[in-house]
């Protein structure tokens, strides 16, 4: 039995549990009185049956997607002939890859033994079977859940206590599902990183001059020493992103005091749409738009004003990369600024003040965490951003502050050292792990820097009464 079909028996039992037990709490208070001689709701009894039913097939569906391809695969790799069970680690991974095509029908090819189909066949089996046995089982126990619910409906049981305390953990559990990402992310590229400084010195890494990430593969080769000093990288992910910052922060900020002060409902409803349309366009349109359009105009400009511009310039890739997250800004913004009560606007024209002035030392002020909020994640855009940098300003590291010269980035470099079938045991390859911490921590520490300023402000906008101090000179 296939999964979405187990998964409609699932869906038709619950409903059913649901109408059954409300049923049963309905039928047991009606010699007893009456809905009111009940501890709860009639639904909360049908809420708990629901559960009952649900929560051991769920909980056995999810252990046999942890477990079951693994188990599958140790069976098949059992029966493998001793040459191809023996294999290393990485031959025989790919080895499994082959047996699974064959399996799906994804790959037809005679020249493999008669192993091969063997194992393939041997896969199929055990995957039907396996899919059998869980459908019996998850049906199994969705009943025998039920059942149990069932037995414990009585008058007085306190079933919106236990349905409340379920949802209240299933809320707890998915609130910590982000940190143990967040946890689980930083460990897994840690553990690599310190892999790659076993190999390089951390000093090298950080304060390093030049990056060539080129290593000899084997013990007979020369000439590919590799240099692994990432400064270039850093360097060039600032001066775009600081760039594109430039570009977007200023406009966006202003389309959003335009948007939510000084426009009309209706030009808010048209204009706003059109503005959001940027941040869907893909980021390869932007980079083909930053190399054929952006780059000769920049180029084209610098010559006539006698400057020497290369052909992919940090310039013309910060300035694409700014429009592509003007929307980011403006809309976080624009939100934040509306969500202002209109109150403190009243009460500042109401001692005086101009909108102007309104704007500038009251409804900014307020707002000013969700705009930092709003920077804060273009920021991050513009940092992780690829597609447009390999575009139009190139892969060359070079240590470079000119806008006008050709730079690369962290995350382009990262997509360059793991194209391909790489092992992770070279510096080439464990560098893009490095990487990937350096932008994990240096995003860290931004969000560490924004806190006691988005603190200080919301402490400001929601501190004592408003005075003509706080709004300026017109207030008299």
């Amino acid at each position: 039995m296939r999964l979405p079909t187990l998964l409609l028996i699932l869906a038709a039992i619950v409903l059913a549990a649901f109408f059954l037990g409300r049923q049963r709490a309905l039928s047991l208070a009606r010699p007893a009185g009456g809905v009111r001689s009940l501890h709860s709701l009639p639904k909360y009894y049908g809420y708990y049956a629901s559960l009952g039913a649900v929560v051991p097939g769920i909980a056995l569906l999810l252990m046999w997607a942890a477990f079951s391809d693994s188990l599958i695969t140790s069976r098949v790799v059992a029966s493998l002939p001793e040459a191809l069970r023996n294999q290393p680690e990485a031959q025989l991974s790919l080895t499994l890859n082959d047996i699974r095509n064959l399996a799906a029908g994804q790959m037809q090819d005679e020249s493999r033994s008669a192993e091969f189909a063997v194992a393939a066949d041997l896969y199929n089996s055990l995957r039907d079977s396996s899919r059998k046995v869980l459908a019996g089982l998850v049906i199994a126990l969705s009943f025998s859940g039920f059942a149990l619910a069932w037995l414990q409906l009585r008058p007085q049981f306190r079933a919106r206590n236990r349905v409340e305390a379920v949802v209240r953990f299933m809320l707890v559990l998915a609130s910590l599902l982000a940190i143990v990402t967040t946890i689980g992310i930083l460990l897994s590229v840690s553990f690599e990183a310190l892999r790659f400084f076993r190999q390089v010195p951390v000093g090298e890494f950080l304060f390093g001059l030049s990056w060539s990430p080129q290593t000899a593969i084997r013990a007979d080769q020369v000439g590919s020493s590799g240099a692994f000093g990432a400064v270039p990288l850093f360097v060039g992910t600032l001066l775009i992103s600081g760039i594109a910052l430039l570009v977007a922060v200023p406009i966006g900020l202003m389309i959003a005091i335009y948007l939510s002060e000084y426009a009309r409902p209706r030009l808010r409803r048209i204009v706003k749409p059109v503005l959001e349309v940027l941040a869907g366009i893909p980021t390869v349109v932007y980079g083909y738009f930053a190399a054929l359009t952006v780059a000769p105009i920049i180029r084209l400009a610098g010559q006539q004003l006698g400057l020497e511009v290369a052909s992919e310039a940090a310039l013309g890739a910060g300035l694409v990369m700014g429009i592509m997250i003007i929307p980011f800004v403006s809309s976080l913004s624009d939100d934040a600024i509306n969500a202002v009560p209109q109150a403190m606007r009243d009460g500042s024209f109401a001692l005086g003040a101009t909108r102007s002035e309104t704007i500038k030392r009251v409804v900014l002020p307020a707002a000013l965490p969700g705009i930092v909020g709003g920077v804060l994640l273009a920021a991050s855009r513009a940092i992780g951003e690829t597609m447009i940098v390999v575009m139009a300003a190139g892969l060359s590291a070079n240590l470079s502050f000119n806008p006008l010269e050709s730079v690369t980035t962290v995350t382009v470099q990262i997509v360059t050292l793991l194209v391909g079938d790489q092992e992770f045991d070279s510096p080439k390859t464990l560098a893009a792990f490095a990487l990937g911490l350096m932008l994990f921590i240096v995003t860290l520490i931004l969000n560490v820097i924004a806190l006691p300023v988005v603190r200080r402000y919301r402490e400001q906008s929601e501190g004592g009464p408003m005075t003509a101090t706080t709004i300026g000179p017109a207030a008299s």
